[in-house]
């Protein structure tokens, strides 16, 4: 087993469900799911111009290569309605590798750790809630430690995602 850190957003339709229903469906033989961070809700980053999202950060346990985790992932968020019409835009769910283990590695589609993890708040206060001793793969800084680096980024705890 291979333990992964996913973040999870949504910023359409009921953001709440889209969330709790991706957790439900990530789930199977080959992938536990075995924490879920609070829900936070973030202004967007990239593209200013949409509604906040809500943000979560999963740790799981998977026997699923870092491929076919990303298929899965592709696949929960296609049956929740995500539609790629705009990038960075307005997305009912969007899913994000942020570290598979120790794994590090670029390849077309996927790259391991994910590269712009450490700048962005909404990531790091979910992911430092779960795990903030855990060190990141290439920048040799714990999570939390990336934290406390980063300035700005508006993120608010909504609590837990039940």
């Amino acid at each position: 087993m291979i333990r992964a850190y996913l973040s999870l957003g949504s910023n359409l339709g009921d953001r709440r469900w889209n969330l709790s229903e991706a957790i439900r469906r990530l789930a199977c033989q080959e992938l536990i799911v075995r924490r879920v961070s609070s829900v936070y809700e973030t202004e967007p980053q990239d593209l200013a111009d949409q509604p906040w999202f809500l943000n979560l950060v999963v740790e799981i346990d998977t026997t699923l290569d870092a491929h076919r985790l990303l298929e899965h992932i592709q696949a929960v968020e296609a049956a929740l309605g995500r539609r790629r019409l705009t990038e960075k835009g307005p997305r009912t769910l969007d899913i994000d590798i942020l570290l598979y283990g120790e794994a590090v590695f670029q390849l077309p589609g996927l790259t391991l750790p994910h590269p712009r993890m450490a700048a962005r708040r909404f990531v790091l206060e979910p992911l430092a809630e779960l795990a903030s001793e855990l060190r990141h793969p290439t920048l040799g800084r714990t999570i939390g430690e990336l934290l406390k680096l980063l300035r700005g980024q508006q993120v608010r705890s909504l609590g837990p995602l039940e």
